[in-house]
């Protein structure tokens, strides 16, 4: 028998000090917050469960520090916006761009974080409410720093059927919806950081789905599911829990667009209770479950044992850009005339929108997408500001099949979609919102595939 290959499950490990912070962003009632083009309202009435920030600071032995924050929050509409607030945090802590990371989890039942939305019912709201992330962010940052302490973090993979695919041809046409004949990338990364005890100080689910579950009829502030599955982790550890939102361009719940919370719980518990089940079989912080010899029984056995394993104390930060074309897109002026023509309430909210990312644009022909790579000792995680169909995360860890590649949508800005070449010449609403031309997702997925590699191989990188 060839046993020269030492055969290892596919956990990944990183020593480090690690801080976790956490703020409550939850917005006052009286913001703007229609996200819906059918919705008949544009402002909350209540709230179904607070927003949440969260931090998760990072720093080796040589001093490197990397600054992972997620937000309970929908997109960013304007760029400007969303660099503002990332700027003043790299000032304010001297960091450079590739260290931080300002991840959102797409709910769609937040407020609004666009400054263009000023004179929308509620839309005086907003710019106080821009300061008050920043002002949330620069304390959660804070008191993840002043809590680092030596720990592990810890990858493992399960998976939930809570996503589905999402593109529903009916007819000639396409609908967002439950598809029920496409199987659907349900791919859970979980990560745990467990402290010199072994103790789990935190979880981290890396799924994705989006958070559509509370539709056009909801009138509540809610992180959508990503909120039960955090109280139901919380509650059975006693951690804080992350959320890291995936490539879900294509991915939503069978059960969406409703507005009864209890259905958006059952969502997040059924993510929740997956998480569970992975931290039930994790080996530990300091064990693998290895291989160790074969047994002659009725049939031939194969003996896995647990075995001691020495955690990779690597970290490397880098970003990356990648240069993808533009459709050919009308000129502003064009589309300001036909939003201020335009009397119907649903398709003047999708003009908005449209114009909104037209502007962003300028008179590009070229986009350069930034992406960000962080090596986690030996795990990879991979974040970029566009919603990036699940193509994306399937195919970089088909590359990298004994690598946890955890991948995030909508970090460090926002633009559109990126959907598969194949689906340009099909009425997809992914396809027509998006401004990027045919091709950017395998552009993308191939320059990441190949910085990938360079990180994973160059040693003389600063650990």
């Amino acid at each position: 028998m060839n046993t020269t290959k030492e055969r290892t499950d596919h956990t990944a490990r990183l020593r480090a000090k690690f801080g976790m912070a956490q703020a409550d962003i939850t917005p006052p009632l009286g913001i703007y917050a229609r996200n819906w083009g059918a919705a008949t309202f544009d402002n909350a009435s209540g709230v179904h469960r607070p927003l949440w920030m969260q931090c998760l600071a990072i720093e080796t032995a040589s001093g490197q520090r990397a600054l992972l924050l997620t937000a309970d929050l929908g997109w960013w509409k304007n760029q400007e916006d969303e660099r503002r607030l990332r700027q003043a945090l790299l000032q304010h802590f001297d960091l450079q761009e590739e260290q931080l990371l300002f991840c959102l989890s797409h709910t769609h039942a937040g407020p609004s974080i666009c400054s263009n939305d000023l004179q929308q019912p509620g839309g005086a709201y907003i710019l106080p409410y821009l300061d008050t992330l920043q002002e949330a962010a620069i304390t959660c940052i804070h008191e993840a720093l002043a809590g680092m302490e030596e720990s592990i973090l810890v990858w493992s993979s399960g998976c939930c059927n809570l996503a589905t695919k999402r593109d529903l041809q009916v007819g000639d046409y396409y609908l967002i919806g439950y598809d029920p004949d496409a199987n659907a990338d349900q791919t859970l990364l979980v990560g745990q950081l467990l402290n010199g005890e072994g103790h789990i100080k935190a979880v981290i689910a890396n799924y994705a789905c989006h958070p559509t579950t509370f539709a056009h009829e909801n009138r509540l502030l809610s992180p959508d599911f990503v909120g039960a599955m955090r109280e139901l982790i919380t509650i059975r550890t006693s951690a804080h829990c992350m959320f890291l939102q995936g490539a879900s361009g294509d991915l939503a719940p069978k059960r969406q667009y409703v507005a009864d919370p209890e259905i958006v719980d059952a969502n997040g518990r059924q993510l929740g209770y997956a998480v569970l089940s992975v931290l039930e079989m994790d080996p530990g912080a300091d064990t693998v479950w290895a291989f160790d010899h074969a047994l002659v029984s009725g049939a031939p056995l194969a003996i896995w044992n647990e075995k001691p394993v020495q955690p990779s104390e690597c970290l490397r930060l880098k970003k990356v850009i990648v240069r993808v074309p533009y459709k050919q897109l009308p000129d502003v002026e064009v589309i300001e005339q036909e939003y201020r023509q335009c009397e119907d309430r649903v398709l003047k909210d999708r003009l908005w929108r449209k114009l909104n990312t037209r502007i962003a644009i300028g008179n590009n022909s070229h986009a350069d997408l930034p992406v960000w790579i962080w090596r986690l000792g030996n795990a990879i995680l991979v974040a970029q500001p566009n919603e990036a169909y699940s193509e994306f995360q399937e195919k970089l860890r088909a590359f990298f099949p004994d690598i946890a590649i955890i991948c995030i949508n909508i970090a460090n800005g926002y633009v559109g979609y990126l959907p598969p070449q194949h689906l340009y010449d099909k009425d997809i609403y992914a396809v027509w919102q998006t401004p990027y031309a045919a091709g950017a997702l395998e552009s993308l997925i191939e320059e990441t595939r190949k910085e990938i590699e360079k990180i994973l191989t160059d040693e003389t990188a600063m650990d």
